[in-house]
């Protein structure tokens, strides 16, 4: 029986095989956007089990394994590693279909060598071997990050946080891969949580040394540290946001709004709302003035379990994509920025595949040519999260296709807290091969392989690495 992972996965025709293996397959990654923690890349962090490495904090596995009936306890609760890794056993098998299944064998036969199929008869072979494995340096942090061919790669960051670990990588010449902080300012906006919200401003005024106590300290605090961040290498910010924010806010109703907070009472619906919508536009302006990338990442409804919320918080599993008419909010966000001259590059990523033609033809309103930018400096990003599968990943490179220049598209990211997780650039890039191969077969693109894997190419690193500006080995 042949190995379900092999060299051709997915790549259903000649004209596919020849652009992954010529052009594709020995690329170098630039994962833009994720959530790895960099004090495990500054530690060298090895890892003891296979459970620590591919199962803890993967909200992705425990949300299968609860439709597959498994015990909380044996998802997130006190059952061993083991066990847990047992429970994650049982469940792959009834992935079928599911992105789950390509991505644990693309997982286990990159890393592991194991060319079978995971399942309670292959879980001892499994977790002996690999638990061995792990105990090599090969498969530190750091060396799964070189195994990996990563170039560079930016992680999601606060702007308290005291980017501690980004100078500690940064000035450390053993390590071949360039790590940048993202800045993410999400906590800066949730006005209508009061004790929160306080308690994050204190926080932003102890880390930036500014008094936070007035909304000009509190404005002055955050364009402080987007120049920390500026200043070791940072040139993204990141927004997650349920839609975007669409109010009018002078700057004396942000001001007022602010004192209301800062005096221990939450803001109401109205006020969030406004008061969202004004630090969305100071951020825009920030980001434009340093020639940064915004990415906005919107239409997720968090927290939709509050029995598991209140027991388990935040990325458990819950979380779902919201049905939001998002076009004209984006396009009176774009506009505004726009005529403020405030306008930065755009990555905008979408949750609900309904709304990708709506908003990538949004953004296209907006792509004049700027002198030092690159082209298609708004963009609608690679398919995320519910919608990272074959079949997401398809549609988004459609729409791209049919709504823009695919030829200048940016191309995937992990969005993982996994050190496993960049096979998924290795399985953006079957897709991407196939579904462009089918194309030449069928005769709609011509039958020219330095046209078209130059694209290719293009499309799994470079134009990520033109883009955004990072400075890569």
């Amino acid at each position: 029986m042949s190995a379900f992972i092999h060299d051709d996965f997915m790549l259903q025709s000649q004209a596919s095989k020849e652009l992954y293996h010529n052009f594709a397959k020995d690329e170098p990654i630039l994962d833009f956007h994720n959530h790895l923690p960099p004090d495990e890349i500054a530690a060298n962090r090895s890892f003891e089990t296979l459970y620590d490495i591919w199962l803890a904090g993967d909200h992705y596995k425990w949300r299968a394994m609860r439709a597959n009936g498994i015990p909380e306890a044996r998802i997130t609760g006190d059952a061993s590693p083991r066990d847990k890794f047992d429970a994650w056993a049982e469940t792959v098998p009834h992935t079928l279909r599911n992105a789950l299944y390509h991505w644990t064998h693309l997982e286990l036969s990159r890393y592991f060598g194991f060319e079978g199929l995971f399942s309670t008869k292959t879980a001892d072979e499994v977790w002996e071997d690999g638990n061995a494995k792990l105990a090599t340096p090969e498969f530190s942090c750091r060396g799964l990050l070189e195994q990996s061919k990563v170039r560079g790669l930016c992680t999601t960051d606060d702007p308290t946080h005291s980017l501690e670990h980004h100078q500690a990588i940064a000035n450390d010449d053993t390590i071949d891969c360039r790590v940048y902080p993202t800045f993410r300012p999400d906590a800066a906006l949730w006005v209508n949580d009061a004790e929160h919200f306080n308690q994050y401003a204190d926080t932003l005024s102890n880390v930036s040394g500014l008094d936070c106590g007035s909304f000009v300290g509190f404005c002055d605090a955050l364009r402080a540290r987007h120049e920390f961040f500026h200043n070791l290498g940072g040139r993204l910010s990141d927004h997650g946001l349920h839609h975007i924010f669409d109010a009018e806010c002078s700057d004396e109703k942000a001001a007022a709004i602010f004192d209301k907070v800062r005096s221990g009472t939450a803001a109401d619906e109205a006020e969030t709302e406004a008061f969202g919508a004004w630090m969305m536009l100071l951020f825009g302006e920030l980001n434009q003035t340093r020639g940064w990338t915004m990415q906005l990442h919107i239409g997720a409804e968090r927290n939709n379990n509050e029995k598991l919320f209140a027991t388990l918080g935040r990325d458990v599993g819950c979380d779902s994509m919201a049905d939001v008419d998002h076009a004209g909010a984006v396009r009176r966000y774009l506009n505004t920025l726009s005529l403020r001259g405030h306008l930065p590059k755009v990555m905008l990523y979408n949750l609900n595949p309904k709304d990708n033609y709506a908003l990538a033809a949004m953004l296209g309103n907006f792509n004049e040519a700027v002198p030092g930018d690159p082209p298609s400096r708004l963009q609608l990003g690679t398919a995320w999260w519910f919608l990272d599968t074959k079949e997401g990943m398809e549609w988004q490179i459609n729409t791209f296709s049919n709504v823009s220049l695919l030829s200048r598209f940016n191309g995937m990211l992990t969005d993982s807290r996994s050190f496993l997780s960049f096979t998924r650039h290795e399985y953006f890039r079957h897709i991407l091969c196939n579904v462009i191969g089918t194309d030449i077969e069928n005769g709609e693109i011509p039958r020219d392989m330095e046209l078209v894997g130059d694209m290719v190419r293009r499309i799994c690193y470079q134009n990520a690495a033109e883009f955004f500006e990072l400075e890569l080995p």
